[in-house]
């Protein structure tokens, strides 16, 4: 991947299998690597679920370690890459190249079953995406992440995930 090609340019490995977490392609951080991609679905919701169990448990890391900051990013890439999976199987297209997750839920329809609680998650979510990356927010971010706000974030992120999962 050349530098630059994309904000979400992340490389790693899932159950031995190299994949890329890339979505944007709009330009980014310059990550730079040497990589043979091996990782090939036919199923393109399997590989957002995939993608998505990654970020959770990511989440689920970065609280054990005390990173409260990413906590909510990934909470907000795991949401996202769900609904790219819903995206991915009700409409049988690829999802749009997007990151903000109430214009996912509309777009694929899904918004329409969501409750009222999972559409205030939403609306949390929203922001930590964009926030989490910047200097200019990320302190006064880092002063609402607390432990136990992380933790029930996470929790309520977990359902939302296994609510939009079971409709898969």
């Amino acid at each position: 991947m050349a530098a630059g090609s994309c904000k979400c340019g992340y490389a790693g490995r899932v159950e031995g299998r190299f994949f890329r977490l890339g979505c944007c392609g709009s330009g980014g951080f310059g990550l730079s690597l040497p990589l043979q991609i091996e990782f090939h679905m036919n199923d393109k919701s399997t590989y957002w679920v995939e993608i998505a169990d990654y970020d959770l448990a990511t989440a689920r890391a970065l609280l054990s370690t005390g990173r409260y900051l990413y906590v909510g990013f990934m909470c907000h890439q795991t949401i996202e890459k769900i609904l790219k999976a819903y995206w991915s199987k009700v409409l049988e297209e690829p999802p749009l190249k997007i990151h903000h997750l109430s214009r996912l839920a509309a777009k694929s329809g899904l918004v329409d079953l969501l409750s009222e609680e999972q559409l205030v998650l939403i609306d949390l979510l929203e922001p930590l995406n964009i926030e989490a990356r910047y200097p200019s927010y990320k302190e006064q971010l880092s002063k609402t992440l607390t432990k136990d706000y992380c933790q029930e974030l996470i929790e309520r992120t977990n359902e939302l995930y296994l609510w939009i999962k079971e409709k898969l």
